[in-house]
């Protein structure tokens, strides 16, 4: 029989976050993976009412929202789509709507998250942001179509006014933010996407285009600000809790593709 001994509260998570430092007047990017605790009372809701609580009248919260299934069907894989279903498919998917659409993978604290009073959703039919708080309008009123990831997008904004990152029980391949680095440098080859957005009379296939871009390089740029000390880090009931600078991870993995990734042919 499975028995809870290190059972984690709302008043516990707060103490613990403020243990790092992070308090009202921040903005933060947050990733969590609600399985990672080993018992949370409450669940999500208690994970996010912690962070607002903690926000309070002058913090900014900001969670990715990916609609990763509102994507272009060639690209899919685990099942991939044989080529003649690739416009019935096309047609079939809905158009992106910020309250409807599922978030696949972005886990239950960001679901609990999306549907708070005053959270606002930027326009990207596949990266979009929620955010809540002091600047969530700032963060999240204008994401383009084209590269949304890069300046145009809540990532630039978070790195301009000097936000930070937290991570529940994740790793930095889950921090969207640092994705702004591949588009400041020759770093990653362009690609074509596409996803279905509601046009003016009815559902339409919007192609854009975007970088090829690759996470898994930020697992090294992790162990480069561990080394660096730019991280603070705790545990509470089995969760392992990051936080750090946005714009210093950013420009670390900025520099570190600069030197190891640039694809020549861009040059």
């Amino acid at each position: 029989m499975n028995v809870v001994t290190d059972p984690v509260t709302k008043e516990m998570l707060i103490e613990a976050l403020q243990k790092l430092g992070v308090s009202s007047n921040q903005i933060l990017e947050v990733h969590a993976s609600l399985s990672s605790f080993h018992n949370v009372i409450g669940g999500a809701r208690t994970v996010v009412d912690a962070l607002m609580e903690l926000a309070g009248d002058t913090g900014t919260l900001l969670m990715p929202t990916q609609s990763c299934d509102n994507s272009e069907p060639s690209d899919w894989e685990n099942p991939a789509v044989a080529p003649e279903l690739y416009r019935t498919v096309r047609e079939a998917i809905p158009p992106f709507d910020a309250s409807k659409s599922d978030i696949l993978y972005m886990g239950a604290i960001a679901e609990n998250f999306r549907h708070r009073d005053g959270v606002i959703i930027s326009n990207h039919p596949q990266v979009s942001y929620a955010a809540w708080g002091r600047y969530a309008k700032l963060l999240c009123n204008r994401q383009s179509l084209h590269f949304p990831l890069a300046e145009e997008s809540p990532a630039a904004r978070l790195y301009e006014l000097k936000g930070n990152v937290l991570l529940f029980g994740v790793d930095f391949d889950k921090a969207t933010c640092m994705h702004l680095a591949e588009y400041r440098c020759e770093a990653r080859p362009i690609q074509i996407h596409g996803a279905c957005v509601e046009g003016e009379n009815g559902p339409v296939w919007k192609k854009y285009l975007d970088l090829d871009i690759d996470s898994e390089v930020f697992i090294k740029i992790r162990q480069i600000m561990q080394r660096k000390n730019m991280i603070k880090q705790t545990t509470i009931g089995g969760c392992k809790i990051m936080y750090f600078s946005a714009s210093r991870a950013i420009d670390e993995t900025t520099s570190y593709l600069e030197r190891t990734q640039v694809y020549e042919l861009y040059r």
